[in-house]
């Protein structure tokens, strides 16, 4: 119950905050409710980055990778701070010079209006069917798993996940429809440092009771008990090769934080480029920490349930979720 109340707590301040930032913004320009009046700090913008790149998929899923592959994953996260770089000194002033609203803009520009719309549809199409069911999916995982949502409703946990979704789904929306990029932005922001906060404490209270209150010796003792999951080098047969970071790891990145229009939306709407480029460099020093709640949480699942979970990764994080509430 207590848990249950905190999250309904951080939600409606999360709501409310929003509501009070945005209730004198004006949004029925083009300028105002795409890019949020192009009044974005760079604070902002690496917040509401930062929540935009990790989501529920990544909470889950990378934390169940790395429970059955170990740290060698976190070659996605250092090779996404490198791309920001790119990004903030090579991309984006050129996008803000060109006074752009969105990357298929940039494709009318260089080739024709037919490329746009093509392009586009395509990335509306993808977004739709990979990535946001995805997002949902795991959001509703681990909210059932947390809160026992199917239990309380008394309904089949399959019912359960889909109301889950559906409630995530509607939820979101409104942040968005009603309020534009800015209302995204301003709460991304809240969430983002939460969720930074937050998941920093679930591997901190973790270390600290495995080292009986101390976090270097809980530390110690995972590596002590498998330290084939802190290795770093991909060998050719692994599930992230080592040099692939220089082919085609890289070239993905680049493509994420520079040219992905979810993420890159965020620098078009900043103040300045000054403001833009803080913001992607904002985001990739507080990217050095994601593997802390990505990756860290999935190996000390390991440490706790061993290899029971194989064959369910995606319930490692939810688990370990509930072992942190019963150590907090």
């Amino acid at each position: 119950m207590y848990t249950a109340l905190t999250f309904i707590s951080f939600i409606a301040f999360v709501a409310i905050y929003s509501w009070y930032k945005m209730r004198n913004e004006k949004l029925d320009s083009q300028d105002g409710y795409f890019l949020g009046g192009r009044s974005l700090t760079g604070v902002v913008i690496a917040g509401s980055m930062l929540l935009t790149n990790i989501s529920t998929e990544h909470l889950i899923g990378m934390n169940g990778s790395s429970y059955l592959n170990g740290f060698i994953i976190i070659a996605w996260e250092v090779t996404s701070a490198l791309a920001l770089v790119v990004a903030a000194i090579y991309f984006v002033p050129k996008y803000l010079q060109m006074g752009l609203t969105t990357i298929p803009e940039y494709l009318e520009k260089r080739f024709d209006s037919t490329t746009r719309t093509l392009v586009a549809l395509f990335l509306m199409i993808s977004f739709v069917v990979t990535l946001l069911p995805i997002v949902l999916y795991t959001g509703a995982i681990n909210l059932e798993s947390i809160f026992n949502v199917s239990e309380v409703l008394q309904v089949s946990k399959q019912n359960g996940l889909w109301i889950t979704v559906i409630a995530i789904g509607l939820l979101g929306s409104v942040y968005a429809i009603f309020g534009g990029l800015k209302a995204v932005a301003v709460s991304d922001t809240i969430n983002g440092y939460g969720l930074l906060i937050g998941g920093l404490a679930i591997p901190i209270i973790a270390l600290i009771s495995i080292g009986d209150g101390n976090l270097f010796l809980g530390l110690s003792k995972v590596y002590e008990n498998s330290p084939e999951k802190f290795n770093v080098i991909g060998a050719k047969d692994s599930v992230l090769p080592f040099e692939v970071l220089f082919t085609g790891l890289i070239i993905n990145q680049l493509y994420f934080w520079s040219m992905n229009q979810t993420i890159i939306q965020r620098a078009f709407g900043a103040k300045n480029l000054v403001e833009a480029q803080k913001g992607l460099l904002y985001t990739g020093v507080l990217k050095i920490f994601i593997p802390t709640i990505i990756i860290l949480p999935g190996v000390i699942g390991y440490y706790y349930f061993g290899d029971s979970l194989y064959d369910n990764q995606d319930m490692i994080y939810p688990e370990l979720i509930k072992k942190f509430c019963q150590l907090a």
